[in-house]
């Protein structure tokens, strides 16, 4: 029989997790404060825990991961890496295709991959109370497990329009013992003055930062956590491509080209930048593609400049590819990836072309997704369609030239909570929207003043 599965035992797990920042030539940025200065990393203590800090601004290659968190890590890790026979066969392609199926995790992606390391160093550090953001509900999910596993309360402003289109996940939430909130909400004054101006106002991921981030400055007892864009996250999520490497050794075979779906830049990172580490180290280069939405193309259409994370300005300037801190994106079906911007080292290497980036529509997405649902039995997150669909598209152009290349993605979480998006395309409901270049344009003028 085919060889189907790649299982990694978990005594092979890895023991550290690998900062890019460390391999990359030219150092990563500094954030600006609000005055466009150099901001002293001390001066993020209003908002995030001072372990947290020091992995964000760190610049050595390995890390540790602690003992609690591998722990913890082993309940569903190693992930099973799969090789798409089936897919192939159904695309008549002479590429080999794997993929790494983060979507056993409890919460049902890879974000859990860092809340459990986010949850554990702030307990560590006296910190019972979390205040944090979600899209799709993903990490929403994921931090109030992790929030459970570790004692800490955990409060989550969900966008809106996932609120209302992905109930199960605000239960999945609450199961756990977050707060779910949808943002904006009346309970901030950022929520208030948005509200104020648009009372149907169907959110966003910058919002909902903006009201995370403004609560948890005004409690001292409490921290705020991202699930996405910071260094910390990228360097919890390498976990992912560490193990990749273990599990291709295990098969003799190594990726031509990764796909991962890009929206802050967790999900790229974690399963990118280990194969970056080898090509810096001298190995071999493999092309790293970040897959995002035409109606949020931060990377291909968005601009090089310092930005905030938020929409009204409560975090740092950082030097990213940005479509505008304002940015109010059009209510697609992958949540998580409805937002303004992308991680500093994805910018960084975009914008140095050590890696790709290539935008798809919707429509097209989850005409990906069933196909490989069809084939491969898993139905995915819509956000991992973005990765399917390049990923096909690799294979389909292997088919016309013949090329036998090997062919990677992540795929990054199950679509089981969101059935009302796959509803909506097998009903004909969906619809693609490319996000006007106009706007795009408009956004630099509002970027701030600066730090231009």
């Amino acid at each position: 029989m085919k060889q189907t599965k790649i299982l990694l035992p978990e005594t092979e797990m890895p023991k550290q997790w690998y900062n890019v920042a460390a391999d990359l030539k030219n150092p990563p940025a500094p954030p600006l404060g609000p005055d466009g200065k150099p901001m002293d990393p001390s001066a993020m203590s209003a908002i995030f825990a001072d372990n947290i800090i020091e992995q964000e601004v760190s610049d050595q290659r390995w890390i540790d991961i602690p003992d609690p968190v591998r722990e913890i890590y082993q309940q569903w890790r190693p992930t099973p890496m799969f090789r798409a026979h089936r897919l192939e066969e159904a695309l008549g392609t002479p590429a080999k295709i794997y993929y790494k199926y983060e979507g056993i995790s409890p919460a049902g992606s890879h974000k859990l991959n860092s809340a459990i390391p986010q949850a554990y160093y702030n307990k560590v550090a006296g910190i019972n109370r979390l205040t944090t953001e979600t899209g799709a509900g993903q990490w929403g999910s994921s931090l109030s497990l992790a929030g459970q596993m570790f004692g800490i309360d955990v409060r989550v402003y969900m966008v809106k329009v996932s609120f209302q289109q992905k109930p199960f996940r605000r239960s999945m939430m609450q199961t756990w013992g977050g707060e779910v909130l949808a943002s904006p909400t009346d309970m901030t004054e950022t929520g208030r003055n948005i509200l104020a101006q648009d009372p149907n106002n169907q959110g966003s991921l910058g919002i909902a930062i903006s009201e995370a981030v403004e609560e948890a400055v005004s409690r001292e007892d409490t921290k705020y956590s991202l699930g996405s864009v910071l260094n910390h996250v990228l360097l919890h999520q390498t976990i992912i491509g560490l193990e990749a490497q273990k599990q291709f050794a295990m098969v003799g075979d190594s990726p031509d080209m990764i796909f991962a779906p890009c929206g802050g830049g967790s999900n790229f990172g974690g399963v990118a930048f280990p194969f970056f580490a080898e090509e810096a180290a001298g190995g071999k280069q493999t092309r790293l593609v970040a897959v995002e939405p035409t109606s949020c193309p931060s990377l291909t259409k968005g601009h090089y400049a310092y930005d905030f994370g938020d929409t009204v300005g409560h975090t740092p300037m950082t030097l990213q590819y940005t479509l505008g801190h304002d940015f109010m994106p059009p209510g697609i079906h992958a949540g998580g990836l409805r937002y303004h911007g992308a991680s500093s080292l994805v910018s960084q290497m975009y914008h140095e072309k050590l890696i790709e980036a290539v935008a798809v529509p919707q429509v097209a997405t989850f005409d990906a997704g069933v196909q490989f649902a069809r084939a491969e039995g898993i139905i995915p997150a819509p956000e991992s369609n973005h990765a399917i669909r390049a990923c096909i598209d690799e294979a389909l152009r292997c088919k016309e030239s013949g090329e036998e290349k090997t062919l990677f993605f992540n795929l990054s979480g199950h679509g089981h909570f969101d059935m009302v998006s796959y509803d909506k395309y097998l009903n004909k409901e969906l619809e693609d929207y490319e996000y006007p270049q106009s706007e795009i344009d408009a956004a630099l003028e509002r970027l701030p003043k600066t730090a231009l």
